[in-house]
């Protein structure tokens, strides 16, 4: 046997393919200590397209090759397999060049078939293009999806300007829509090059006449933005909007760039400007997408008959629209707009065309039949795959495991290492998405998706998907004039926009506040993180403070109080964990490396992390007391379960512990369905468990018979007896009672302990308890989950039938979210109405525990098909199997509300649906619209988090430190309670754990956390640079959190980017975050710079440890030095040193650089970093 190895796996290969594999690759080196019969060989990693040449000599690939070589012919490829078509398509295109059109039966196949298309091909040959259908419902303007028509309108350019060199792939529905003529997509295509001559007024004009949209901010297609010399045009054509630069009337420069954050990532030569060419209210000519393409282009179908079914299904669709359309504007009828059947069947007549199953129709056509066989299943059983793959190679068979994580590889071959098993197979880290046997070639590829049964996912470009949520959070921040904001010495007021302010004579700009009886506050631009947009409960306006008053310093101290008493319990525990001892486990099994290889989804980075990070803290001696964080669906349960079976493994019980009687079930089903192939026994105790059952239960555990047991508080009562309790899994730890809490903190500091929660943590929480709990965060979603197609559409019958129907037709369940008691049964009476033979269930919060639980359990062990429920279902009940929800009256839920309740569905690997059901949207509020189309847009799983975020609905950190704060978020917004938060563990940390503290403060550079500095500076971004108020505001927020130089120039380069050069008062601007960061190194608590004098007021009192300090005798050194001009004095209690003559800005830095004893700026407190 010869075994090769590379950097990345352990690769095994054999005799009698050995000589083959040298062609492909050629020994760099050998070394390494063989072992009796083994040679150690280091060479490069195979790839797929090695796999590829297998087929440069087929006989069976060169009768289609040579077939398709003469024009109009036919050919049916019959017995290919999964991605083998995607092999012979690459042969086809490489061998005979030329424009491919591959039609596969939907746009999923398609995208798959793409993906293999091009990792096969790779780069530098032929361009593969995705070409999707431009609208879902023809002739309604609002189902058009932007993004499609760009994707179209760029596969019409590529094919004018790289004729015989593209690859489009697509499906019926797509093709159906005719295209604008190529004499009319020339005539309506615009080029701008570098060097030209084009006067502003003139593009102006051009793009109107387009029928572009003038914008602030340009973030889809269709869009243009002036701003001074620079205009910003997202063609139809191209995947980046451009930027152009102009020099009066000369085009200086173009770039295109990212419109999610609006910065430049290349330069280009040229831009080419094209309209919506699939307008379908132009009057243009038109002609089918064959005719566009040329008899040319070969044609790759899995069946013509089936092809022509579905483009006159679309036709026939169309004309039911069409002849619904009542008193709209005019527009072509569908025979002018759609290909039918038959006008394609003939097309095709001048086209190569190959067919996989065609049900012969040409009869003239070459038959080459393939006779490959599927990819076997192996239920995840791995004896069955090693005996497996021993037969393989000893019938003489190359095998090759493909996977497109390299994780997933490594896995593989450490399973069949630690099993001790003599497994040949060739690993390849790439990803394909079907395996096949092709018998003819002794040839076997494996997928590693299928082997583990994974979830693999297609990838498509985003679209303008993303640039769109980057637009819609900065809507949901921007603060508005009429907004609340809260400021954390004043209390609350209203936003009443920015006004330019006289300071000395100099204009600069600060933030207007309004407060209770006409009071106005101005905020200089430079104390903005003092203040935040108030993020209460949705619909409820918070009260506004008077200035001065003592209502606020009343609030704000007793928040204060009870988050330190909160906090003070968190880092007694913490003080007193590390000090304890624990038991220590035992690296990983190979039984570990196969329960997490066998995981359904590829692992996110954050998952890795957190796992690695929960099990190095199990190997440790000391307790384990780890917080996972992560949104709905992100995995946290897996990492539950990879480290109860670490427990089991090495002896030791597990007690799971759930708030609700439904979750303790729906675990119990998680933890068995992962753990059936392996020996451990997992049991639950809940209030469904009475009498005999729980008794045994009871015993088997004390007995040590039970590894893993699951329960809701009952877990921790009297009853329970465990023989050796090591692990202790605790979901959702913020819903449980005092006495429950009260128990665990007791077990906590001698077992090793694991919370997950969904709440989303901000960062600040996260700087806070750093020193009191280890935390992992997952921010990460699955990548291969699909996201939660999501719908807004009327309240209407018929679309409840056909998503209800559709659901039930394979297999799953569905939720019915109607938030009234009141008419709940009708409602569950109209679905059985329109859906006769559906199993319809009820549940609400009005029902009594016992019953409710009943009703949930029932739906979970699938006695019903349709769950009407109110949102008492959004509180974690998760069923792999409920993939639909409709939400009735969608428009009256908060952001946060929608996100947990879409976040029910879509939990496997099925595709899942949302259907926001509403008013039109153009009879909505402002408020609720946005709502509504933010969840459209945030369809990706974890996206929420965003969302979540800003429309926190009190949900958030208050609850990870006890529900009881919700109270304090209504008064005083989320944004603002963390900040008390923050600054309260601060205080707690240097008033009761010294020793934390001290170790925090040798670890910093600067001495004081924040320095509020007072200047008559000009400073600003005028309005003539930037003339958007809320784009103003947001640069000016950005700019006072700064907290690095590597920030700031980055900042300053964006700026630049998107406006053009700074102008005086800009520079200075920034300017003065250094000044700032330099007089926290020194520790001024106060800085003013005016009248040409620099005044610096000490941060500490009278007698602190800094006067003896480093940093102090800086100061004085400094004086000494400068005798003249300097002056120490006291005022108002504080110690203050006077430096004049200060005239500028310069002169201001070169003072500092010299007190704080650096010659370059320096990093920030983390406060300034620590707002959001």
């Amino acid at each position: 046997m010869i075994r090769a190895e590379n950097q990345m796996f352990c690769r095994c290969w054999w005799a009698h393919w050995g000589l083959f594999f040298a062609e492909f690759c050629p020994v760099e080196a050998v070394c390494g200590e063989p072992k009796a019969g083994v040679a150690v060989i280091f060479v490069r990693p195979m790839t797929l397209h090695d796999i590829l040449a297998f087929y440069d000599h087929d006989a069976r690939t060169g009768s289609v090759v040579n077939a398709l070589s003469s024009p109009g012919a036919k050919v049916e490829a019959r017995g290919l397999i999964g991605s083998a078509r995607v092999f012979l398509a690459a042969q086809a295109v490489q061998r005979n060049g030329g424009d491919h059109l591959f039609l596969l039966e939907d746009k999923e196949r398609a995208a798959y078939f793409m993906n293999d298309l091009e990792n096969l091909l790779g780069e530098g040959g032929h361009q593969v293009l995705f070409y999707p259908r431009s609208a879902r419902i023809p002739y309604q303007e609002e189902g058009t999806d932007n993004a499609n028509v760009a994707m179209r309108a760029e596969v019409m350019s590529k094919l004018s300007a790289l004729r015989g060199k593209v690859c489009i792939v697509s499906f019926p529905e797509a093709v159906a829509e005719q295209v604008t003529t190529r004499k009319e997509l020339k005539r309506n295509t615009y080029t701008i090059k570098r060097g030209d001559r084009i006067s502003q007024d003139f593009l102006d004009d051009i793009l109107i006449d387009y029928g572009f949209e003038k914008v602030d901010y340009v973030y889809e297609p269709g869009q243009y933005a002036i701003r001074g010399g620079i205009v910003d045009i997202f063609s139809f054509a191209f995947d980046h909007p451009y930027r152009i630069e102009l020099f009066g009337d000369e085009v200086d420069g173009i770039r295109k760039f990212d419109p999610s954050d609006q910065l430049s990532v290349g330069k280009m030569d040229r831009a080419v400007i094209v309209p919506d060419v699939g307008d379908q209210m132009l009057k243009e000519e038109r002609e089918p997408f064959l005719e566009f393409l040329g008899e040319s282009c070969t044609v790759w179908t899995w069946d013509v008959r089936g092809v022509v079914d579905h483009l006159d299904k679309e036709v026939d669709k169309a004309q039911a629209f069409y002849d619904r359309r009542t008193g709209q504007t005019e527009a072509l009828r569908p025979g002018e707009l759609y290909t039918t059947g038959l006008s394609f069947e003939r097309g095709l007549r001048r086209h190569c065309v190959v067919e996989f199953e065609g049900a012969g129709s040409f009869t003239d056509r070459t038959i080459v039949d393939f006779g490959q066989k599927e990819q076997p299943g192996f239920n995840k059983n791995f004896d069955l795959l090693a005996e497996h793959l021993k037969h393989r190679h000893q019938d003489g068979y190359a095998t090759f495991v493909v996977a497109g994580q390299g994780t997933q590889l490594e896995r593989l071959h450490d399973i069949f290492a630690d099993r001790g098993d003599e497994v040949k197979y060739t690993p390849i880290p790439a990803e394909l998405s079907e395996g096949f046997v092709d018998v003819g070639l002794k040839l076997a590829i494996y997928t590693d998706h299928q082997i583990f049964e994974r979830y693999h996912r297609f990838r498509l470009k985003d679209g303008f998907k993303k640039n769109k949520q980057a637009l819609t959070i900065k809507e949901l921040m921007s603060l508005e004039p009429g907004d609340f904001v809260v400021h954390i010495d004043h209390g609350i007021g209203e936003f009443s926009g920015l006004q330019k302010v006289d300071v000395g004579g100099k204009e600069q700009e600060a933030i207007r506040l309004k407060y209770k009886g006409g009071d106005i506050l101005y905020v200089s631009v430079h104390s903005l993180h003092r203040i935040s947009k108030f993020t209460g409960k949705e619909g409820m306006p918070p009260k506004v403070h008077k200035l001065g008053s003592s209502s606020w310093a009343a609030t704000k101290s007793k928040t204060k109080k009870r988050v330190k008493e909160i906090a003070f319990d968190l880092l007694k525990l913490y003080a007193k964990r590390r000090a304890s001892r624990g038991f220590a486990y035992t690296p990983d099994t190979y039984l570990q490396t196969e329960l997490e290889a066998s995981f359904m989804y590829q692992d996110t980075p954050d998952q890795l992390t957190a796992t690695e990070a929960v099990k190095e803290d199990m190997e440790k001696e000391v307790p384990m007391d780890r917080l996972v964080c992560g949104d709905v669906g992100f995995g946290k349960t897996e990492i539950a379960i990879r480290a109860a079976f670490k427990a089991a493994t090495d002896g030791k019980q597990v007690a799971v512990l759930v708030p609700t009687t439904i979750l303790s079930m729906q675990h119990f089903r998680s933890f068995s369905r992962r753990l059936k192939d392996f020996p451990v026994k997992v049991d639950y105790v809940n209030r469904f468990k009475t009498g005999k059952k729980m008794t045994e239960t009871v015993k088997a555990l004390e007995a040590g018979e039970i590894d893993i047991l699951i329960g809701t508080h009952a877990i921790v009562g009297k009853r329970i007896k465990w023989k050796d309790l090591g692990l202790l899994v605790i979901d959702e730890e913020q819903k449980f009672g005092v006495a429950v809490k009260d128990k665990l903190k007791t077990l906590r500091a001698t077992v090793d302990s694991l919370t997950l929660t969904a709440t989303p943590i901000p960062r600040t929480l996260q700087f806070s308890l750093m020193g009191a709990r280890d935390l992992s965060i997952m921010s990460t979603p699955p990548p291969n989950r699909y996201p939660v197609e999501t719908e807004i559409g009327s309240f209407n019958e018929e679309l409840i039938r056909d998503a209800i129907s559709y659901e039930i037709s394979r297999g799953g369940q569905a939720y019915f979210v109607h938030n009234r008691v009141g008419n709940i049964r009708e409602v569950a009476g109209m679905i059985n109405r329109l859906v006769p033979d559906a199993r319809v269930g009820i549940g609400h919060g009005q029902m009594d525990g016992e019953q409710l639980e009943r009703v949930m359990s029932d739906f979970i062990d699938g006695a019903y098909d349709v769950l009407v429920a109110t949102t008492i279902i959004e509180s974690g009940i998760d069923i792999s199997n409920a993939n639909t929800i409709l939400i009735n009256e969608a428009h009256t839920f908060g952001l946060s509300d929608l996100h947990q309740l879409r976040g029910r569905v879509g939990r496997s690997n099925k595709r899942a649906f949302c259907y926001l059901l509403a008013p039109p949207l153009h009879a909505l509020p402002t408020e609720s619209r946005k709502r509504l189309q933010a969840m459209e847009q945030f369809s990706e799983l974890g996206s929420g988090m965003n969302i979540a975020m800003r429309d926190l609905d009190i949900r958030g950190a208050g609850n990870l430190l006890g529900g009881e704060q919700s109270g304090f978020i209504t008064d005083i917004g989320f944004e603002m309670y963390q900040k008390i938060l923050a600054e309260a563990i601060r205080e707690l940390k240097d008033e009761e754990f010294a020793e934390l503290a001290q170790e925090e403060a040798d670890s910093r550079e600067h001495y004081v956390e924040e320095t509020v500095l007072e200047t008559d500076l000009a400073l600003m971004l005028p309005d003539h640079y930037i003339s958007d108020i809320s784009e103003r505001i947001a640069l000016y927020r950005e700019l006072d959190e700064m907290d690095n130089e590597e920030g700031l120039q980055a900042y300053e380069a964006r700026l630049l980017d998107r406006f053009g050069p700074l102008p005086k008062e800009a520079e200075d601007l920034l300017e003065t975050i250094r000044l700032r960061w330099m007089a926290q190194v020194v520790g001024f608590g106060k800085l003013v710079l005016k009248g040409g004098k620099l005044i610096g007021v000490f941060h500490d009192e009278e007698g602190s440890d800094y006067y003896k300090g480093v940093r102090f005798q800086r100061v004085l050194d400094y004086m000494q030095a400068n005798v003249k001009g300097v002056q120490m004095y006291q005022r108002n209690g504080a110690l203050r040193l006077r430096v004049e003559p200060v005239d500028d800005l310069n002169a201001a830095m070169a003072v500092l650089r010299k007190l704080s004893g650096t010659l370059q700026p320096v990093k920030a407190a983390p406060s300034a970093a620590s707002v959001h």
